[in-house]
């Protein structure tokens, strides 16, 4: 077996956290294009979510499987090396519980990172949402909201804004749902701008709970306070996972985790 043969034998461990069933529905086209990259690698979907699992097995009888769980039985398959791929947006919580997780399994694992990790991903990530995006000079204000976090890649948030606007105009505006920058500070911004129109994005790889509650539904919600304030509410009702775009980038993530495996 040659060097690139051997590479082609590597399992791709494709880490999610699982969710809805519009997540799965997201899952599969993004699977598609993974398979169309990777035809020679085997595949694997991880869930890393305990909870949402439970909630799978008992409800729909579905049997995921955690990335410890698939790595384990892929080392009893006897190989020796996996790509693990994680599905977040940014280096968080999640992504070091991960990190941490492959130590528990006798096989090892390249890492393949985050959306959001090099600076080459922020303009690639924000040159792929353009398309929703509305035209500078247009009067309407992009408002870009991800779900946050208290990890100190929370900074994350406010670089890609500062990327977006870069690339798109200066009527870009990213804020969290937990964390900062907030629902308030993102409105006032906004206000004082001068902006009386906005297209709320959610910058969620699928627009499950989160979206529903904590941008379009609750009374707190992103879009009803902001209406409220009296500004114009459009909304992109899906996650940025549907966008093909954002699934390649994951696969040059994954294609530069197997050129670190010395085989």
């Amino acid at each position: 077996m040659n060097h690139s043969d051997k590479k082609k034998a590597i399992p791709l461990v494709v880490t999610a956290f699982g969710t809805t069933e519009k997540a799965f529905s997201t899952y599969g086209k993004m699977d598609a294009i993974f398979r169309e990259e990777f035809p020679d690698n085997p595949i694997h979907w991880a869930y890393s979510s305990r909870m949402v699992k439970h909630a799978l097995k008992k409800k729909k009888d579905l049997d995921l499987k955690d990335p410890i769980e698939t790595m384990a039985e892929l080392a009893g398959q006897g190989h020796r090396w996996v790509v693990l791929q994680s599905l977040h947006l940014i280096c968080g919580h999640e992504f070091d519980r991960l990190v941490s997780e492959r130590e528990h399994v006798d096989l090892r694992a390249a890492m393949g990172l985050p959306l959001l990790t090099s600076h080459r991903d922020y303009a690639e990530v924000a040159d792929v949402l353009t398309g929703q995006i509305p035209a500078p000079g247009s009067g309407t204000a992009a408002v870009i909201v991800g779900h946050g976090t208290d990890h100190p890649a929370w900074s994350a948030y406010p670089a890609f804004e500062d990327m977006l606007r870069q690339i798109c105009g200066p009527h870009v505006y990213a804020g969290v749902v937990e964390g900062h920058p907030d629902q308030d500070v993102i409105l006032e911004r906004v206000k004082k701008d001068g902006y009386e129109k906005i297209v709320l994005i959610p910058f969620m790889l699928v627009a499950g709970v989160h979206f529903k509650e904590d941008l379009t539904c609750e009374e707190d919600s992103w879009q009803k306070t902001f209406e409220r304030a009296g500004i114009e509410v459009s909304v992109v009702d899906h996650g940025i996972g549907e966008l093909p775009g954002m699934a390649r980038i994951f696969c040059r993530h994954m294609a530069d985790a197997l050129d670190v495996i010395p085989v």
